[in-house]
C-alpha cells in the first residue's frame, strides 16, 4: 500500500499547521499507547524482547570488508574512489550506522557496556566519531518524538526556510549527511562526557593510523562512503520514509522492501518505535503476531520512490513533520 500524499492533516490526530509551517500536535507521540494496547492483546510479544546474537558477527564481517576496500583504493584514482564509496563502501557504512542504531538500544549484547564498547569498534570504518553522540540523540528521538528543540531528527526552521522547490529539495537530499551531522550541534549540543571523549579519541587514533599506513586517499574514502550514501542513494530513502507526513493522521511509516535484509529491518519503523527493545531481526515476527495493528497503516515498498516523491511533490517539504511542545510527548 502506498502512502497518500496530502497537503494537510485533517483527521486522526489533533494536528494542524503552525506559523512555522510544520504540523503541530497537541497529543502524545502514538507509539506508547499502541504498545500498551498491543501488549494487552498479545502479552506473548514480550518473548521477542532482547538482543540478537547474530548482529556482532555480521558487523565484524562488514568492518573487515570495508577496511579491505579502504586498503585496495589507497592508490586509486579519485573517480574510482568515489564510485566504490557510492556503490559498495557507502552501503557498508550505512549498514554500520544502522548497526550503531541497534547498539544504541542494546540489541547486540545483553550488557549495555558491551554494546557501547562494540559501538566504538563498529564506528571505526565510518571515519567520523558518531556512535556515542548518536546514542544520546537517538534515545531522545524515541522518548521525545517530535518535541520542538529536542528531537534533532526534525529539520530546523532555517532548513525549512531554504528547502523549497524541487531543485532545493534535491540539493538538500544530496547533502543530507551534512544536515544530520551538523544539525544536532546547533540545535541541542551535548555536554562532553567520558563516552563522547573516548569515541573521539578512539576514532582520531584510528584515522591517524589509516593515514600513516595507507595514505590520505584511504582516509578520505571512509567518511566519503558514509556521506555519499546518506544523500541521493536508494538506501538513504529511510531517512525520509520514517517520519515525513504523507497520510492524514499518521506520524511514522514502515517500509517492507528487500533492503530490510541489509539494514537490520530498520524499515519496520512503526514496529521499532512501538517496541525499541526488540532486535531488528525479530520485528517481522512482531508484525505477523499483531497484523491488525500494522496492516492498516500506510507503508512503503520502495525507498527510491520515497526520495523521488519528496523531491517532486509540492506537498512534501522540510516542514512535513509533526512537532509537539515540550512535555506533550510524555
Amino acid at each position: 500500500m502506498k502512502p497518500t500524499l496530502t497537503g494537510s492533516v485533517a483527521a486522526g490526530l489533533e494536528i494542524g499547521r503552525g506559523p512555522d509551517g510544520f504540523f503541530w500536535s497537541s497529543e502524545s507521540e502514538p507509539h506508547a499507547a499502541r504498545r500498551r494496547e498491543l501488549l494487552a492483546r498479545y502479552p506473548e510479544v514480550k518473548a521477542l524482547y532482547g538482543p540478537c546474537w547474530k548482529t556482532k558477527y555480521y558487523c565484524v564481517v562488514l568492518v573487515v570488508v570495508q577496511l579491505g576496500l579502504c586498503w585496495l583504493v589507497r592508490d586509486a584514482s579519485w573517480w574510482l574512489i568515489v564510485a566504490v564509496a557510492y556503490g559498495i563502501g557507502g552501503v557498508i557504512n550505512q549498514v554500520l550506522l544502522l548497526a550503531i542504531h541497534e547498539l544504541s538500544h542494546n540489541l547486540a549484547f545483553a550488557k549495555p557496556l558491551h554494546n557501547r564498547l562494540f559501538g566504538l569498534f563498529v564506528n571505526l570504518p565510518i571515519g567520523l566519531p558518531v556512535a556515542a553522540a548518536f546514542r544520546e540523540y537517538h534515545l531522545l528521538h524515541h522518548t521525545e518524538q517530535g518535541t520542538d528543540g529536542v528531537d534533532t531528527d526534525i529539520p530546523t526552521r532555517w532548513e525549512a526556510r531554504w528547502i523549497k522547490g524541487r531543485a532545493a529539495k534535491a540539493v538538500w537530499l544530496a547533502l543530507q549527511g551534512f544536515a544530520y551531522a551538523l544539525r544536532p550541534l546547533f540545535m541541542l549540543p551535548l555536554k562532553p562526557n567520558r563516552w563522547l571523549i573516548v569515541n573521539v579519541l578512539a576514532q582520531v587514533g584510528f584515522d591517524v593510523l589509516v593515514y600513516y599506513a595507507w595514505g590520505p586517499k584511504a582516509l578520505v574514502y571512509l567518511p566519503l562512503s558514509a556521506l555519499l550514501v546518506m544523500g541521493l542513494h536508494p538506501i538513504a530513502g529511510h531517512y525520509i520514509a520514517e517520519h515525513y507526513v504523507t497520510r492524514a493522521g499518521q506520524e511514522t511509516y514502515s517500509y517492507y522492501g528487500p533492503l530490510n535484509k541489509l539494514t537490520f529491518n530498520v524499515g519496520y519503523h512503526n514496529e521499532h518505535h512501538d517496541f525499541p527493545y526488540i532486535a531488528g531481526s525479530r520485528l517481522p515476527e512482531l508484525r505477523r503476531m499483531a497484523p491488525e495493528f500494522y496492516e492498516p497503516l500506510a507503508h512503503y515498498s520502495s525507498w527510491t520512490k520515497v526520495l523521488w516523491d519528496y523531491a517532486m511533490s509540492p506537498h512534501l517539504s522540510a516542514t512535513s513533520r509533526v512537532k509537539r511542545a515540550r512535555g506533550v510527548s510524555l
